[in-house]
């Protein structure tokens, strides 16, 4: 089981779209330094679905090698060509990752056979763990808590689950239905200010994207959790909760996760794969007034 809090983490280039890992590195390891509890790489904030295949293999070994140890390392393998899902789970066990997370197939909205014959084949393909990604408003499609509980008691590996869905109460009966074929199985909330929601529901923790941000803020709260100390767990959520406006700034997510990064002292380039609208001025002014 996968507990605590992760970051999916940016995919980091330079003003021309080339991955900068001098500064990447230096992003991994603060994120390693702070104390989560792993990242991953290649999920909606790592940009997945424009960057190569070749560029995705290239970078998991850097990351893997970079972080050597000190925290998991996930590997995002979602795709729009299932050969390409499959040939990086294989790379991803290979390379040494800690599991892989396997985002719904998307726009053609598959039905639950469909769902089912798309992740029973990553899971065969790997011995590695394999963490579902539900996210239904970018793909589509929803893993209910029928069909999570089915994947689980069919493929032992597939042992956990990303719910970005913004209701507890559909996390909540996830953990319900998977926990009665694996008591093990892992949920993860996808949003940021899910964490104490879902640990009370009887969920692991979050794998969130504001976590690049604020490392150090979403260890705090989760030791609180683990200590008892539930104020100082409010008091972290209650700032999380402030920082969520961040997400509303640009044209983009992703940009205002890169923009706030920046304005933490990386001098990262905020360019995004096109088609992207670039933060305004305006748009980082707000950012920076957030965060202070």
């Amino acid at each position: 089981m996968f507990e605590g809090v992760f970051c999916p983490v940016i995919t980091i280039t330079d003003d021309s779209g080339v991955i900068d890992y001098e500064l990447w590195g230096r992003h991994l390891d603060h994120l390693a330094e702070a104390g989560i509890d792993g990242v991953l790489l290649f999920g909606s904030l790592g940009e997945f679905y424009s960057i190569s295949l070749a560029d995705k293999k290239a970078a998991l070994e850097f990351a893997v090698g970079r972080i050597a140890g000190r925290i998991k390392v996930f590997a995002g393998v979602g795709d729009t060509t299932y050969a390409n899902v499959l040939d990086f789970t294989s790379f991803a066990e290979q390379s040494g990752a800690d599991a892989v997370l396997a985002v719904s197939p998307y726009y053609f909205g598959p039905s639950d056979a469909a769902a089912r014959e798309y992740f029973g084949g990553i899971a065969r393909t790997t011995s590695l763990p394999v963490i579902l990604y539900n996210f239904p408003a970018r793909t589509g499609n929803d893993i209910s808590p029928e069909l999570a509980a089915d994947l689980a008691a069919k493929y032992p590996n597939i042992c956990g689950v990303k719910d970005t869905v913004d209701t507890i109460s559909h996390t909540r009966k996830v953990i319900a239905a998977a926990r009665a074929v694996n008591p093990e199985f892992t949920v993860l909330s996808g949003f940021d200010e899910y964490y104490l929601a879902n640990r009370v529901a009887g969920g692991n923790g979050v794998l969130c994207g504001l976590i690049n941000v604020e490392p150090e803020l979403f260890v705090k709260m989760h030791r609180a959790y683990e200590a008892g100390d539930f104020a100082r767990a409010i008091a972290c959520a209650e700032r999380i909760s402030k920082l969520m406006a961040i997400y509303d700034t640009c044209d983009l997510f992703i940009s205002a996760i890169k923009v706030a990064v920046r304005e933490r002292g990386l001098p990262i380039s905020t360019r995004v794969f096109d088609p992207a609208v670039k933060p305004s001025a305006e748009q980082m002014e707000r950012v920076r007034a957030l965060l202070a």
